[in-house]
């Protein structure tokens, strides 16, 4: 699927899809589930679950920890949508394909988006277990899903980034956690196209550059979010210290484990978050 043919014929092939395994009302809130956060569907009353592949248009998940499924149900009493993993740049998929899901989203009705991943941190502080609320981004990975030929009733040519993650979102995220008692770090999420991790040299100059955590995915989704009008919030699990800062090696598999390790934490904000915003 090309940047020409995200839009049109795909796009409502995609939404006739999903509405007709889902004909009732749909969610104005959809979340992404990054690495290891799959679980959260389990806190979701599930009413309609898609696989990825029944979908038109809609690349299917490879990595472990993403199960490639849409569910539409509630969290709390909210009615939400929720992708059980998503797609990666290093899985072969074009920039432009992964604009899929979201275009879709928004065709639906959806108008907020949270996108949730797992991160290397770049402070010795902000250890495994950690959350860091995304202030701003820096897109390091050498693509964007807007390049090519603009569909002007998606959104515009050139999309205006000055506030990318909702100021006010980010807000009711912060007081959520202050109410829970629990320590929510904020900063600058750097992404990268992998698969590899990083160098102890690349993470040293992202640290100069202003990063505080770097991952592999979320930039794409919010780029396409904020091109067709959707506020946007970001939430990184830290899952390890970035190169040279962690004294083991980076594994994908530590990756799934300190997710699994932080769930809990994660699970309960996530839900007091969407209570407030959605009730």
């Amino acid at each position: 699927m090309t940047a020409t043919t995200t839009t049109n014929d795909d796009l409502s092939a995609a939404v006739d899809a999903v509405r007709r395994r889902h004909p009732g009302g749909f969610p104005k809130i959809a979340l992404i589930l990054g690495s290891g956060l799959g679980r959260f569907g389990e806190a979701m009353a599930v009413e309609t679950s898609i696989p990825y592949g029944e979908i038109p248009g809609f690349p299917v998940s490879t990595v472990a920890g993403h199960d490639g499924r849409l569910l539409i149900g509630t969290v709390a009493g909210v009615p939400l949508v929720a992708m059980q993993g998503r797609m990666h740049l290093y899985e072969g998929y074009a920039a432009q394909r992964l604009a899929v899901a979201i275009r879709t989203f928004k065709l639906l009705g959806v108008e907020t988006l949270v996108i949730t991943n797992a991160a290397g941190s770049l402070h010795e502080d902000w250890g495994p277990g950690s959350l860091m609320l995304i202030a701003d981004h820096i897109n390091l990975s050498g693509h964007n899903p807007l390049i090519g030929p603009n569909d002007d009733a998606l959104g515009p040519r050139f999309v205006d980034m000055t506030a990318a993650y909702d100021p006010a979102l980010r807000a009711t995220m912060k007081a959520a956690a202050a109410d829970l008692g629990q320590t929510l770090h904020e900063g600058v999420y750097i992404q990268v196209a992998g698969p590899n991790f990083e160098t102890p040299a690349e993470i040293r100059a992202f640290a100069r550059l202003g990063a505080d955590a770097v991952g592999m995915s979320t930039v794409p989704e919010c780029l396409v979010a904020r091109h067709c009008g959707m506020r946007v919030l970001g939430l990184s699990l830290v899952t390890n210290l970035a190169a040279g800062i962690s004294p083991v090696a980076l594994t994908h598999q530590e990756t799934m484990d300190e997710a699994a390790n932080a769930y809990d934490g994660m699970r309960a904000l996530m839900t007091e978050f969407l209570r407030r915003v959605g009730g």
